[in-house]
């Protein structure tokens, strides 16, 4: 990252299956309080697979006006859009007269993009026929559509872009806003990530290739990182979207600040035979921009999906780069309260963190009960609990090998 402008998190908006809002998602973490249970978005009676983290009591009318025709939009992008107004009121703007420099970049990150939308289209065309289909539904399919729509409401201020790099895809797009910050391209931007995943095809794609849990007596406790007996993720499915400014432009506004953001990495595995070289690489090109040793991180915010493998490799790499400090940090993960919700995935590991510093309060790995000898590295297990935190760094990992990584820190007095 170029090191003009420093680069400050001053709002945050979220919609995720443990909760609406910053208060029920920080609260539910903070509880171990699982947000994972049966799927009801659709039948899937037939499948090996039957929970899944979804939005609860979501309605779109609630967060996007009725002329906006919101029941039109993929579910996404209504997770996007109601994300990013209460990032903007929570920076203490007014929504009815928002003024916002310009250029004010809008980057949101998408993994699997408007699966709802494709899929009625699917069954309308080998359905009624081809003439049944919306004219809105190529509007509302398009991977830019979620980006498009926050950008229309604040104004013509505003530029739009998507990212789509699997699950890194949210933290990628937080990256890419903050690097046009720090450049002086930009004083302010709206950036995260959204997905809505849980759809007939996505989910028998993920049971297919063992990415869903199938303990589906037990949803609460289904996904479970680190722990011994884990057997893979559970989808999920939300929108994590921040506020961000430069450090210079929200003080003279008089803009409360959460975090600074101070370095990022970003890498795709370089070889085969080693399984997450890439989150190695990435780790420590984010501690290097950053301009931070390993023993200057509090805390790590760590991808841990609770699936068998990816857990290990993860604590495997966390060693490598921290060397022997990785035994005295708290690493922990919150899926087991949130699930992995892909694009969204990300910046719910932010907006943690950013709660985390403001409370001086470790946020637990929920449902660890048998301590596996490949993770051993102190993981917070079910409790939250006081700690001295001044910076955090938060892994994100996806399908393909990608990996990326933020350092994270508070904002010094």
């Amino acid at each position: 990252m170029n090191k003009r402008n420093r680069v400050v998190v001053t709002g945050m908006g979220v919609l995720a299956p443990n909760g609406i809002g910053l208060d029920a998602f920080w609260g539910s973490i903070l509880a171990g309080r699982s947000g994972i249970g049966p799927i009801t978005l659709f039948d899937a009676t037939e499948f090996k697979s039957r929970i899944a983290g979804e939005v609860k009591d979501f309605d779109p009318l609630d967060f996007i006006d009725a002329e906006l025709k919101p029941k039109r939009m993929a579910r996404h992008t209504q997770f996007a859009y109601a994300a990013a107004m209460m990032a903007l009121e929570d920076a203490g703007l007014d929504l009815n007269n928002l003024q916002l420099p310009s250029p004010t970049p809008v980057v949101i990150g998408v993994s699997t993009s408007a699966l709802d939308v494709i899929e009625k289209v699917f069954h309308e065309v080998n359905g009624p026929g081809p003439d049944r289909v919306s004219p809105t539904a190529l509007g509302a399919s398009k991977p830019q559509a979620a980006a498009n729509i926050i950008a229309d409401r604040i104004g013509a201020c505003a530029h739009a872009t998507t990212v789509s790099s699997a699950c890194p895809s949210g933290l990628d797009a937080i990256a890419i806003a903050a690097a046009m910050i720090r450049s002086g391209e930009a004083d302010f931007a709206i950036a995260g990530g959204a997905d809505a995943p849980i759809t007939p095809l996505a989910m028998a794609s993920f049971i297919a290739s063992g990415l869903s849990s199938r303990r589906n007596s037990e949803p609460e406790t289904a996904s479970r990182p680190f722990d011994l007996s884990r057997d893979s993720g559970v989808i999920s499915e939300g929108a994590g979207i921040l506020i961000l400014e430069n450090l210079e432009y929200a003080e003279a506004r008089g803009a409360r600040c959460y975090l600074e953001i101070n370095g990022y990495g970003t890498q795709r595995d370089l070889d085969v035979e080693k399984p997450a070289s890439g989150l190695e690489f990435s780790m420590g090109l984010a501690l290097a921009n950053a301009g931070f040793g390993p023993d200057e991180i509090d805390y790590v915010s760590a991808y841990g999906p609770g699936h068998p493998l990816l857990d290990a490799i993860e604590v495997e790499i966390i060693k490598r780069v921290f060397g022997r400090r990785a035994y005295l940090l708290p690493v922990s993960s919150i899926k087991g309260v949130t699930g992995n919700a892909l694009a969204a995935g990300g910046p719910f590991q932010v907006i943690a963190c950013a709660l985390s510093v403001r409370d001086q309060l470790l946020p637990p790995t929920a449902n660890y009960e048998v301590a596996d000898p490949a993770c051993d590295l102190d993981c917070v297990p079910n409790r939250a609990r006081k700690a001295k935190l001044n910076s955090a760094l938060v892994n994100v990992r996806g399908l393909g090998g990608s990996a990326s990584t933020m350092v994270l820190s508070r904002l010094a007095a």
